[in-house]
C-alpha cells in the first residue's frame, strides 16, 4: 500500500515494526497537546464558513456562542451589514478557535450592543407576526 496523505492532514506518526505508533501520538480527540488532524480540519472548515459569511455581508462580523447541549454550540454571527446567521460547532473550544482564525470578535452575551447591530427584514417580521397571530408559522 502506498503512503499517501491529504494536503490538510498532519504528518503521520512513525510506526514500529508491528504497525503501532512509535509514540502515544494524538488521536484527534481534542485532548491535551497539539490538535489532531481531524480537529484541525474541523476548525478550518468552521473558520472558512465564518469568513465566507463575513465576506458576503460587508467584510466583517461579530459573534456570540450559545450552548446547544449534546449537539455542541451555536455561533450566532452578525455581519457588518446587519445580516445574521449561525454556524453549529461540536464544542465551544473549536468554535472559539475558528472565530479567532476567522478574525471575528466574540461577545459574552447577545446583549443590546450586539443585538442593535442586527437588521431584520420583511421575512423575519412576517414570520414573527404569523406565529403570534396564528398564521402559517403557528404550531
Amino acid at each position: 500500500m502506498a503512503d499517501t496523505q491529504q494536503a490538510d492532514d498532519e504528518p503521520t506518526t512513525p510506526s514500529t515494526a508491528s504497525g503501532a505508533p512509535a509514540t502515544g501520538g494524538n488521536t484527534g480527540s481534542g485532548g491535551g497537546g497539539p490538535l489532531g488532524g481531524r480537529e484541525a480540519r474541523r476548525t478550518a472548515r468552521v473558520a472558512k464558513r465564518i469568513s465566507a459569511f463575513a465576506a458576503a455581508h460587508g467584510g466583517g462580523a461579530e459573534g456570540q456562542i450559545a450552548y446547544l447541549g449534546q449537539r455542541g454550540v451555536r455561533l450566532v454571527l452578525v455581519a457588518a451589514d446587519g445580516t445574521w446567521g449561525d454556524v453549529v460547532a461540536p464544542s465551544r473550544a473549536l468554535a472559539e478557535r475558528a472565530a479567532e482564525r476567522a478574525g471575528i470578535t466574540l461577545h459574552d452575551a447577545f446583549d443590546g450592543e450586539l443585538a442593535e447591530k442586527v437588521h431584520t427584514g420583511p421575512y423575519e417580521w412576517s414570520r414573527m407576526a404569523g406565529i403570534q397571530l396564528g398564521g402559517a408559522g403557528a404550531s
